[in-house]
């Protein structure tokens, strides 16, 4: 098994509390509303949203199921484990992620993520497809600053 870990930054002008709600904790609601063209639906299928819990996010075209392993909504911190789906192969066997909105000095935020990729046997992930899933990321998080620059009173 082999494991390739990277790590990510991006800078928002937007609270911590407000960025973590919207992209986090009502995602499943969210997402499907100012993405309607790539994400149909998220679904909570077992669990509560919480810890344990299990989310299916059916896109235009595949699904992915993710197992969240924690939601602090009190620290901003969200790891979650990728664990069916598209990403997952018989070369991957798993994609975790680590995410945590900290506050900046100008009253935004500094969202980190890590993800770490558990790759089967001697398999490595090229970097043309690293960089591809960092730019989707990001593209979320744009969408997600752009519609709560948008509504100012969204998620206060």
């Amino acid at each position: 098994m082999g494991v390739v870990t990277y790590s990510d930054e991006h800078v928002s002008t937007i609270p911590p509390g407000r960025i973590f709600k919207a992209s986090i904790v009502d995602s499943h609601n969210l997402m499907p509303k100012i993405l309607p063209d790539a994400i149909k639906s998220i679904e909570i299928i077992k669990g509560d949203g919480g810890a344990g819990s299990i989310k299916q996010i059916n896109f235009a075209r595949g699904w992915v199921k993710h197992q969240i392993d924690e939601l602090d909504e009190k620290t901003f911190t969200y790891k979650y484990t990728l664990i069916e789906g598209e990403g997952i192969s018989d070369k991957v066997e798993k994609v975790c992620y680590d995410i945590k909105f900290e506050g900046s000095s100008d009253g935004g935020t500094v969202s980190k993520m890590i993800t770490t990729i558990y790759t089967r046997g001697d398999f490595e992930i090229k970097e043309e497809e690293l960089k591809a899933g960092k730019e989707k990321v990001l593209g979320l998080y744009k969408v997600v600053e752009a519609y709560l620059i948008d509504n100012p009173n969204a998620y206060v």
